[in-house]
């Protein structure tokens, strides 16, 4: 079932409109036609089924029909990401939207290799944006996850006291002992962040900033993970842990 995003959810007759380029799509590439059934989420606690009921200038009309909860994790997970090279940033927005991070953030590091200006800056995030809304229909999320604003690691560290559990995934710590106590961390309700280093991985210096600002390195295993897979799987042992938690309630 086609899945859309709108700003505001319906109004007093219950109907929802659609502009833009989800109406260029729905009408002239779907070429739905009144009564057929999609989905529609305005970032609130439900998802809307609706029938199309017609097309207006420039928009569709859609009645709602029934409503669902929506499939977001019990717990806020946001990503940093050290810039990586090449078009990795695209597969990392892309996974990380379908494991259920809420923000994405990319950072530049001391060992990146990638040095963005500002028109640059502005048209990756245009693009990483437009990855998160298409990965977000496609796997039900109930809200597009925001990608930027742009971060250096020291501006990152002073955002650190708004969060519950911040995990560093660095490659220097030893043993799973760690990693499994911060997971415990990992519960509904809680704010969390993921730190991930580039290729190049993390500075000294830059670990010993997010520890003195409250941040635990942890272990993803014995092997060394690429930067596009470091997160990810940080992500998948969270998304995991709190599905278990949804489930047993």
């Amino acid at each position: 079932m086609h899945h859309f995003f709108v700003s505001a959810g319906a109004d007093s007759d219950g109907i929802i409109r659609i502009r833009g380029n989800d109406y260029n799509h729905i009408r002239n590439v779907l070429r739905m036609k009144p009564g057929e059934v999609v989905v529609v989420s305005d970032g609130s606690e439900n998802d809307w089924y609706c029938r199309i009921k017609g097309y207006g200038d420039g928009e569709v009309e859609l009645s709602v029909s029934d409503e669902a909860k929506i499939c977001e994790l019990m717990s806020e997970i946001d990503l940093y990401q050290g810039l990586p090279k090449s078009d990795k940033m695209d597969l990392i927005v892309q996974k990380a939207v379908e494991l259920g991070a809420r923000r994405i953030v990319p950072m530049e590091m001391k060992r990146c290799v990638v040095r963005l200006d500002d028109k640059k800056r502005a048209n990756r995030l245009k693009r990483w944006s437009a990855i998160s809304e298409s990965a977000a229909k496609q796997c039900g999320r109930g809200m597009v996850p925001d990608v930027g604003p742009f971060m250096s690691l020291p501006e990152a560290a002073k955002v650190l006291d708004s969060y519950d559990v911040v995990l560093v995934p660095y490659e220097n710590e030893d043993g799973m002992a760690s990693t499994a106590d911060v997971l415990e961390s990992i519960r509904p309700g809680i704010k969390a962040a993921v730190f991930i280093g580039p290729e190049g991985g993390f500075d000294v210096e830059e670990i010993e900033l997010l520890k003195s600002a409250g941040a635990r390195t942890i272990s993803l295993g014995k092997r060394i993970l690429r930067t596009e897979t470091a997160g990810l799987v940080a992500l998948s042992w969270c998304m995991l842990k709190l599905e278990l938690e949804d489930a047993a309630e």
